[in-house]
C-alpha cells in the first residue's frame, strides 16, 4: 500500500531549517487486463482490490453488464495480470479495440463516447445531516489517505453508512474498485449514494448513471460538464461537503433541506 523512503523536510519558519526522517509514500502499481486471452488495457493503479478493479472497469466500459457475463477471472499478482473469460452468452463486443495505458489519473477509457439513453429514476430523500455524517465516516475510513496524502476515495452508501469503500491512486479507479466489488457479490446499487473524494468529471458522472445511482456526493469540485450531465441525468450533484457546509448542484428534491 505503501514505502517508507527517505526525505529532506524544510521548515517554512525556521531559516530554511531541514530534517531528515523517513516518509510513506503510496504504491504504484501496473494491472494489465487480458480479455478472452486478448491484451485490452494496462492500468495504473493501487496494488489492492485488483480482481474488483478490472471487473468495474469492463463494466464501466460497456464490455459485461454483470455477474452472469463471467466465465473465470484469475489474477497474479507477481505478473500484474488479471485473465478474465467472458461467457458464451454474453452480448459484447470482443477483441476489436487496441491495447491502451490509462494513467493514474484516469480519463477516458477504451469505449465509445456517452451516449444518453441512461437516466436515473428514484426518488430517495436524504437529510444534510445523514449527509456530513457519511462524509465524516468517509473520512475516517480514508487510511491510506491519511498515511501518505496520495490517493482518492470512493464509497457505495445508504442513508446511515458506507457500504462498499476503496482507495486507490486514481479516482475512476477507486470507483471502479466499488462498481467491481458490487457486481461480485451481487450488491444492489439503485436509491444508494456514492461518495467521491475527487473532481466529478462528466466521466464520473458517466460511471455512476450505469448503476443507476442518483446522488453523487464529492468533498471536492464538480466541472462545468459533470454539472450539466447530472442535470441531464437526473443525478444529484453536492459538491464541497467540508465541515459544515456544502454545495448542491443539481436535482435538489432529494435533499431534505430548508429552501431561502
Amino acid at each position: 500500500m505503501f514505502d517508507n523512503v527517505p526525505i529532506t523536510r524544510i521548515y517554512k519558519d525556521s531559516n530554511a531549517k531541514s530534517k531528515s526522517i523517513n516518509d510513506k509514500v503510496v504504491a504504484e502499481h501496473a494491472l494489465t487486463i487480458n480479455l478472452d486471452k486478448k491484451e485490452l488495457v494496462t492500468l495504473l493503479c493501487s496494488p489492492e482490490k485488483l480482481e474488483y478493479l478490472a471487473l468495474g472497469f469492463l463494466f464501466s466500459e460497456g464490455l459485461i453488464k454483470g455477474k452472469e457475463d463471467l466465465k473465470e477471472i484469475v489474477l497474479d499478482e507477481n505478473q500484474g495480470v488479471v485473465e478474465i473469460a467472458i461467457a458464451e452468452h454474453a452480448n459484447i463486443a470482443k477483441g476489436g479495440e487496441p491495447k491502451r495505458l490509462i494513467g493514474s489519473s484516469g480519463g477516458r477509457g477504451i469505449s465509445p463516447p456517452f451516449l444518453d439513453h441512461y437516466k436515473v429514476k428514484s426518488e430517495i430523500i436524504i437529510t444534510p445531516g445523514e449527509i456530513f455524517n457519511l462524509m465524516e465516516e468517509f473520512i475516517h475510513r480514508s487510511e491510506i489517505f491519511e498515511a501518505t496524502g496520495g490517493v482518492h476515495s470512493a464509497a457505495l452508501c445508504n442513508r446511515q453508512h458506507i457500504l462498499v469503500f476503496s482507495e486507490d491512486i486514481g479516482r475512476h479507479n477507486a470507483i471502479d474498485k466499488v462498481f467491481g466489488e458490487c457486481l461480485l457479490k451481487a450488491l444492489p446499487t439503485d436509491d444508494h449514494i456514492m461518495i467521491t473524494s475527487g473532481r466529478v468529471s462528466s466521466e464520473i458522472v458517466n460511471k455512476v448513471v450505469k448503476r443507476n445511482i442518483p446522488i453523487l456526493i464529492s468533498k471536492s469540485a464538480p466541472t462545468n460538464r459533470g454539472v450539466k450531465l447530472a442535470e441531464d441525468l437526473d443525478i444529484t450533484l453536492i459538491g464541497f461537503v467540508r465541515g459544515e457546509r456544502m454545495n448542491l448542484y443539481t436535482h435538489t428534491r432529494r435533499i431534505a433541506y430548508n429552501k431561502p
